[in-house]
């Protein structure tokens, strides 16, 4: 089996700029994958896109590492990493907050702290939030996994984005092993709760 690519792109608001809405509505169960051919410059210093990549399933998590909600993830976002891994799924982080690329939200930051979280997956710049535009993604974190059909999951990763620990529901890695079988994802829409993606005019 290829291996699918589960990305993760985060933004955080800013109070200077106001909130600019996705172009298009979120991207509905059983569609494929859009903007497959965008390159996006990864933190290994590499243009990646999923079309480069030839791969049959995708997971995306939209995704800016200094939003509270990401830092309050970022232990599960490694378990379930591990879990698309075991499942022959691949991991991309997708940083789509074109409303602030400076200082702490910057390229050199994105790859200090991929090299700190220890990532053995890709994290990437959706320049001029293009590829968020496509998948109609508003919330950071926000999941898009796919299987060989079209999307088969969308929304949040578990039920309590404050405490991974009184979650009761973790939709995403049931989502990802029902994927990695071959299942059908039993609850395959949820809401994401987290950081609004700033887009510019």
């Amino acid at each position: 089996m290829k291996k699918a690519v589960f990305v993760l792109t985060l933004t955080i608001a800013t109070a200077i700029t106001a909130f600019v809405p996705a172009t298009n509505p979120e991207l509905e169960i059983g569609k494929a994958i859009p903007s497959a051919d965008v390159k996006m410059m990864d933190v290994s210093g590499k243009e990646f896109s999923l079309a480069d990549s030839k791969v049959k399933m995708a997971c995306w998590l939209f995704f800016l590492h200094t939003c509270p909600y990401v830092k309050l993830s970022e232990a599960r976002i490694k378990d379930v990493a591990s879990l698309a891994k075991k499942n022959k799924i691949g991991v991309v982080l997708i940083n789509s907050n074109e409303a602030q690329r400076e200082d702490e939200d910057s390229f050199e930051e994105m790859k200090k702290y991929a090299k700190a979280q220890a990532y053995d997956f890709r994290y990437v710049v959706d320049k001029n939030s293009v590829v968020a535009d496509a998948f109609g993604a508003t919330r950071t974190p926000h999941v898009f996994l796919f299987d060989k059909k079209g999307l088969a999951y969308r929304g949040a990763i578990d039920d309590n984005i404050k405490d991974v620990n009184d979650a009761k529901e973790h939709y995403l890695k049931n989502a990802i092993t029902a994927v990695g079988t071959g299942s059908t994802v039993k609850t395959n829409s949820t809401k994401s709760v987290g950081c609004s993606i700033k887009r510019v005019e």
